[in-house]
């Protein structure tokens, strides 16, 4: 009788396995996901398109203010509103930014904890079971003379 519930523990252990195979498998695709999507908000394709858009910025009010210097191509008053103006649309998309990479970074969080929680649940299952099994065991052990 003992080789009998052998067997079942070694099939429960085996069924186990497979379990933590698939989450493994499953840990790996959806890190990633989020490797994939770090890229997309912070990743370096990111950083060259930001640095671009301040290079942009940045000529743009140079090339008026060295204008308004030199030339006197606008009047004072529409060259500096202009230079605001871009600032200010400067310091919106920035404000974008930070909002897109805080919203993400609360997602990522958020979905850490839930895994976390979920493992939780899962070990603690597993501890009734191992100690289901081991009182199964010290009973079977207790009644064989």
């Amino acid at each position: 009788m003992k080789k009998v519930d052998d067997s079942n523990v070694l099939e429960g252990l085996e069924e186990k396995r497979e379990e933590i195979m698939r989450e493994i498998n499953e840990y790996n695709r959806e890190r990633d996901q989020i490797r994939a999507m770090l890229g997309k908000i912070g990743g370096k394709s990111y950083s060259k398109t930001d640095m671009i858009i301040n290079i942009v910025f940045l000529t743009i009010i140079l090339l008026l203010f060295i204008l308004e210097l030199t030339t006197h191509f606008l009047p004072a008053f529409i060259s500096l509103e202009v230079s605001v103006l871009l600032v200010s649309i400067k310091i919106v998309w920035m404000i974008h930014s930070q909002h897109r990479f805080n919203h993400f970074q609360f997602w990522v969080l958020n979905s850490i904890e839930f895994r976390i929680n979920n493992m939780h649940k899962m070990v603690r299952g597993m501890e009734k079971e191992l100690k289901q099994l081991r009182e199964d065991k010290h009973n079977t052990n207790a009644m064989e003379p």
